[in-house]
C-alpha cells in the first residue's frame, strides 16, 4: 500500500483533543498507512499493578513469527503515565494484530480505543483487507513523551516511528514489496489517551494523529 500523510493538523488535532476532554464524542481523522505489527513486550504484562491492572482480561494481539513490533521506550516512574504508554503501544499492537488477522471488526482494537481512534483503526484494517495487503519485517517506535491535557486524567502520549524495514505482502501469493528507506520511513504519532469507563486500569486512544516525514525523527 502507498504511504499517504494525515490530512488532520496539529491544531485540529489540539482542539479535538480539547472537545473530547468535555465529552465524550470523538472525532474522525484521515486514514495513514500503518504498518506496524509484532510481537515487543507482552500485552498482558501489567502496566500498573497499583490499579488492578493485572486482574483486567486482555484481548490477544499476538502476530506472525515474521512480524517484530519494537518499542524503545523508557518505563515512566508514574504509575498512571507507564499504563498510558503501554496501552497506546497496545493499541498499536491491536491494530497491527487485526491487520494480520485480516479482520476490520476484531476485538482488539475495540478493546483499546474508542472514538476516532477507533474509527481510524477500522479504516486502517478495511484498507488493508480490501487491497489484499498483509504486513511483514521489522518496525520500531521510540522517543516516547508524555504530556498531561487539561485538568483531567488525559494525556497526549508522542512518539516517533521508523518502518524502514518494514513493508507490505500479498495475502495471497506472499510476495513482498520491498522499499528503500527514504523520509518516507520516519513519522511521528500522538495519542490522546484517558482510562476507560469499564476499567480504569485500561487506558483507551480516543484521537489519533500521524505525520510523515518527519525530519526530527530521523535524527
Amino acid at each position: 500500500m502507498a504511504r499517504s500523510a494525515l490530512t488532520m493538523t496539529a491544531a485540529t488535532f489540539a482542539a479535538t483533543a480539547a472537545l473530547l476532554l468535555t465529552a465524550c464524542g470523538g472525532g474522525d481523522s484521515s486514514p495513514d498507512d500503518i504498518k506496524g505489527a509484532g510481537t515487543g513486550t507482552s500485552a498482558s504484562s501489567p502496566s500498573a499493578s497499583a490499579s488492578g491492572a493485572a486482574d483486567v482480561k486482555r484481548p490477544d494481539v499476538s502476530l506472525p513469527e515474521d512480524l517484530k513490533l519494537v518499542f524503545d521506550f523508557e518505563r515512566p516512574s508514574d504509575a498512571e503515565q507507564a499504563a498510558a504508554l503501554e496501552d497506546a503501544a497496545n493499541y498499536i499492537r491491536a491494530l497491527d494484530h487485526g491487520i494480520a488477522q485480516q479482520d476490520p471488526n476484531d476485538p482488539a482494537y475495540q478493546f483499546y480505543s474508542t472514538g476516532g481512534a477507533e474509527k481510524y483503526a477500522k479504516s486502517q484494517i478495511e484498507a488493508w483487507v480490501k487491497d489484499g495487503w498483509t504486513v511483514t519485517g521489522n518496525d520500531r517506535y521510540f522517543n516516547a513523551d508524555i504530556d498531561p491535557v487539561g485538568e483531567g486524567k488525559s494525556v497526549l502520549v508522542s512518539f516517533c516511528r521508523n518502518q524502514a524495514k518494514f513493508y507490505s505482502k500479498k495475502v495471497e501469493t506472499g510476495k513482498v514489496n520491498y522499499t528503500d528507506e527514504n523520509l518516507d520511513s520516519y513519522q511521528k504519532f500522538s495519542l490522546l489517551m484517558s482510562p476507560s469507563e469499564a476499567s480504569a486500569a485500561v487506558w483507551q486512544a480516543r484521537q489519533i494523529e500521524v505525520q510523515g516525514r518527519v525530519k526530527e525523527c530521523k535524527g
